[in-house]
């Protein structure tokens, strides 16, 4: 039932004494406040790492022929290893757990000019297999992709970016119209857009096998990138180590000589952000609730004080009959007060602090970096207060317990 005139009574102690009620009621708001702002900052920089990767699949292992730097089978060091067409087709049907798979050819920046109605442009090209798309997120604008058909029947085809059509078609429609790349005339099919930023929306993309056909003799294949679906990061190891001795004896190179070719383990890199922000999160959650402990060892003590303070008091009630459940229900009120309001305006600030910082971020449109879309779990968050106010009841157990033992004759004397 409630006791309208003991929460009266309540209110009028904590007035009287403003700077202690005050004190011990920031050391809640504060822990909670701080407790919500490192959360938001976490969730900010996590979100920053992960939209780093947005523009590449995470599950994928990029490799890249180099220059040998070991002697193997009576061969010299120093040779280069020259990836083609074979070592597509032995990555993609000879390792187990390889999903989507592409190869990458580079023209000559000579030949890399883009020729519409008379004006040259300069572009990337990026000559890939279909599966490419998925490696590099590439989203589909209008038309379509690369496709199968496109590399086995050698079509002159191409797929452009947004910001090409804005710069090289302004006015038209893009798609059917024809380009030069190399001096050779290629079809427009498709217009896509990339996450990964302007740069990526400035290519131009061509069927691998006919770039091969009309600017090279050899089949020559820069670079190869293949997904490993949802496969584990030991898994992927194990992968990647296959791939190596695969590529070693097709290439009769040392399979422990690091220079001959490199892996680039986008899962392993993903994987060990995501520990980093895992331990940074166990981090926060230690000082954030060190710091609500220490809050509510603050009330604690200070509802030590208070009933040291009101001992006479409390002796008189309990002479005119209070039971010992009255004196111990008034301490704890006292203690649920302080934190359940403190608590309350610590969250509400802290939530509403993260909330002014993700609007501004976005309203101008301000690049964080690493720093991104802070944001907090209220439902988290509010647990949390929840569970500060239960602490801060348990912490005014103690001294209402003691005040429930005081002896009337004791406390008047």
């Amino acid at each position: 039932m409630f006791d309208l005139d003991k929460w009266h009574e309540i209110i009028l102690s904590l007035s009287k004494h403003k700077l202690r009620t005050g004190l011990t009621a920031f050391g809640v708001f504060w822990g909670i406040f701080m407790l919500v702002l490192l959360l938001g900052a976490g969730n900010g920089l996590q979100n920053g790492a992960e939209y780093e990767f947005r523009d590449d699949a995470t599950n994928s292992l990029w490799i890249y022929p180099r220059r040998t730097s070991m002697a193997h089978n009576g061969l010299a060091s120093s040779r280069n290893v020259e990836f083609d067409n074979s070592d597509y087709d032995l990555l993609k049907n000879k390792v187990d757990g390889t999903e989507h798979i592409t190869g990458r050819f580079f023209l000559p920046t000579e030949l890399e000019k883009l020729v519409y109605n008379n004006k040259r442009y300069n572009f990337n090209v990026r000559c890939v297999h279909p599966d490419h798309q998925v490696l590099e997120n590439t989203i589909i604008e209008e038309g379509r992709y690369v496709n199968a058909l496109d590399l086995k029947g050698y079509r002159k085809v191409a797929v452009i970016g947004t910001l090409v059509v804005e710069e090289v078609f302004p006015n038209e429609n893009p798609i059917g119209k024809y380009v030069q790349v190399g001096g050779i005339s290629f079809q427009v099919v498709g217009v896509f857009s990339d996450t990964g930023g302007d740069d990526e929306m400035r290519m131009v993309y061509l069927p691998i096998t006919t770039a091969q056909r009309c600017f090279d003799t050899k089949n020559t294949i820069n670079q190869i990138m293949l997904t490993t679906g949802d496969a584990k990061l030991e898994e992927v190891l194990v992968m990647e180590q296959d791939l190596i001795e695969k590529l070693a004896d097709k290439h009769n190179f040392d399979p422990k000589d690091k220079q001959a070719i490199r892996v680039r383990n986008r899962v392993e890199h993903f994987q060990s952000i995501m520990n980093l922000f895992k331990m940074i999160s166990f981090f926060i959650w230690v000082v954030g609730v060190g710091s609500i402990i220490a809050g509510v060892i603050g009330v604690s003590n200070i509802m030590l004080i208070v009933v040291k303070d009101r001992t006479k008091e409390i002796g008189i009630r309990k002479a005119l009959g209070a039971t010992p459940f009255s004196v111990v229900s008034m301490i704890l009120q006292e203690a649920v007060l302080i934190t359940s309001v403190a608590g309350y305006l610590g969250m509400a600030l802290g939530i509403g602090l993260i909330h002014l910082i993700r609007k501004t971020m976005n309203a101008y449109e301000i690049d964080g970096g690493f720093f991104r879309d802070p944001q907090v779990d209220a439902g988290m968050v509010i647990f949390a207060t929840i569970i500060v106010v239960v602490a801060g009841a348990i912490a005014g157990l103690i001294p209402a317990l003691k005040a429930a033992k005081i002896s009337p004759v004791e406390a008047m004397r």
